[in-house]
């Protein structure tokens, strides 16, 4: 099978189902930002630092995977197949924030990012993800996403916020507050 199909040489991309739309649509921007945190995700795994949290990591990437099958299913199209996050993806990630967070000093501030590149990483991936977010709120507007799919993406922005937080201090990085 080849990878270019020339089917998009026009501008347009399929949902599930094969009915076309506009590359620039906001349904597309939506998993398409969705895609982008699964290859930031895969970066975060790749870093030694990580390594215990590789198998969590993959599950993360596997439920965004869903995620984004979810956005590009067609409702119109009896062809396409839905495809759902886990049920308990959700708390899976809260359990895996109240883990990390037993061990972080409370806070009191915000935080500039930074201060050892993964930790960079991890607030890079969680931009990402808050931009996912966004993109499904515009879609939502007009078509309606799987509430799953909104809620796992909030609790993932904080979960990679309270990641770096955890990074920061395993390896003994100084958080930099922001006061004003």
């Amino acid at each position: 099978m080849k990878i270019y199909t020339l089917t998009g040489d026009d501008g347009t991309t399929s949902l599930s189902g094969g009915r076309r739309i506009p590359k620039h649509s906001i349904r597309l921007e939506a998993y398409g930002s969705v895609d982008e945190l699964i290859a930031w995700i895969g970066l975060l795994r790749d870093h030694k630092e990580n390594q215990k949290r590789k198998e969590l990591l993959i599950y993360v990437q596997s439920q965004l995977m869903k995620c984004a099958a979810t956005l590009a299913y067609d409702n119109n199209n009896i062809n396409s197949k839905k495809i759902f996050p886990d049920p308990d993806c959700i708390s899976v990630i809260e359990k895996e924030i109240d883990l990390m967070e037993e061990t972080l000093p409370p806070l009191k501030n915000f935080i500039l990012p930074g201060g050892n590149i993964l930790v960079s990483y991890c607030h890079i991936a969680r931009c990402v993800c808050r931009r996912a977010e966004r993109a499904i709120s515009r879609l939502n507007r007009t078509e309606e996403s799987p509430e799953i799919v909104n809620k796992f993406l909030n609790r993932l922005s904080d979960f990679l916020f309270v990641l770096s937080r955890k990074i920061s201090l395993d390896l003994d990085i100084e958080e930099i507050k922001w006061i004003v």
